[in-house]
């Protein structure tokens, strides 16, 4: 079972995909995940990645599918996995299909998460994530504790570089621009599953589950 979630930057779908992950017991995997852990590392990928992520910009092709590739390849993602991120362009989707073909794998469900740019500008603009854990909060929505401050570790909090209006609205403007011939790629074969991904988080996951597990 693979289900590829697909949304912009702000949807929800990284929060949700590891609510579905838990639930259905399979790993997930996030493309944004493994681009900021190469990025981390300051190898190679990292350093080329960090260039266009710092602009607000979607990380190359040639990246993004080669990650993709190697991680899909491990032993826990046989099963299948929740896959958060990719593919998200029509080369990306060609790449998937052909990797997938070549592991002797197949597409379950792509469930696009659909959300408003000014939503996801207001819901980013306001994340804030800890430089020691990596927890994530929201200064009206999910509020620390003590402000600044991770509520897991103490640890401190700040505003990711492409948490800013202009970054978060060329990414919303890139994304969209992108993942329209994909949308409607997935739509001709009928793999594709539209959600409103506007709401609250757990009646986003209930719609979610039912998307996810619907064998039609």
């Amino acid at each position: 079972m693979i289900i590829v979630l697909l949304g912009p930057p702000g949807s929800g779908k990284g929060t949700q995909a590891k609510l579905l992950a838990d639930k259905l017991g399979l790993p997930h995997v996030s493309l944004g995940d493994m681009l900021r852990e190469e990025v981390r590392k300051e190898n190679e990928i990292g350093l080329r990645a960090k260039e266009f992520i710092d602009a607000g910009k979607l990380a190359p092709n040639e990246i993004t599918i080669e990650l993709t590739r190697q991680r899909l390849s491990q032993p826990d993602c046989q099963a299948g996995c929740i896959l958060d991120g990719f593919p998200r362009s029509a080369i990306q989707a060609e790449a998937f299909d052909k990797m997938l073909k070549n592991m002797g794998r197949e597409l379950g469900k792509l469930i696009y998460f659909q959300i408003d740019e000014d939503k996801v500008v207001e819901r980013l603009t306001g994340r804030r994530s800890c430089k020691v854990c990596g927890a994530v909060f929201h200064i009206k929505f999910n509020p620390p504790k003590t402000e600044g401050k991770c509520n897991l570790c103490g640890g401190e909090l700040y505003q990711r570089k492409d948490d800013v209006e202009s970054a978060i609205r060329t990414r919303f403007e890139v994304y969209a621009e992108e993942t329209k011939p994909l949308i409607e790629r997935y739509k001709e074969v009928n793999k594709l599953v539209a959600l409103d991904a506007s709401g609250a988080i757990q009646d986003v996951f209930s719609k979610l589950v039912k998307h996810a597990e619907d064998k039609g």
